[in-house]
């Protein structure tokens, strides 16, 4: 830990197990639960968790995974039951993608041209 980097993301989630499958299927993430209403995850590059909540999500920051074959995993998510909020496209330095995940956070994954 280093004082004034980011350190844990926090998203919210009405159901947590089919979330956590979802990650850990699409990404290979790890959870601990703590107790019915929360568990963390690790192997993601940062630490973070999942409240239970039947509160929307917020949209305020996108938060961007980094995978080498595009295609690949954003058919891993389609399956998994995320949904594409806009599909592949590029940007100088790169590609990439949006999803919703089924607790209704949009992230995003980029790549190399």
């Amino acid at each position: 830990m280093e004082n004034n980097h980011i350190d844990y993301i926090e998203f919210k989630a009405a159901d947590l197990e089919a979330v956590k499958a979802f990650y850990h299927r699409c990404f290979q993430w790890e959870f601990t639960d703590y107790g019915p209403e929360y568990c963390s995850f690790e192997k993601s590059g940062v630490y973070g968790g999942f409240q239970k909540s039947d509160e929307a999500p917020c949209d305020g920051v996108l938060v961007v995974l980094y995978h080498s074959d595009l295609e690949s995993v954003l058919q891993t998510i389609r399956e998994a039951g995320g949904k594409i909020t806009k599909d592949i496209f590029s940007f100088p330095g790169g590609r990439r993608f949006h999803f919703r995940d089924p607790g209704g956070n949009q992230l995003a994954v980029w790549s190399e041209p």
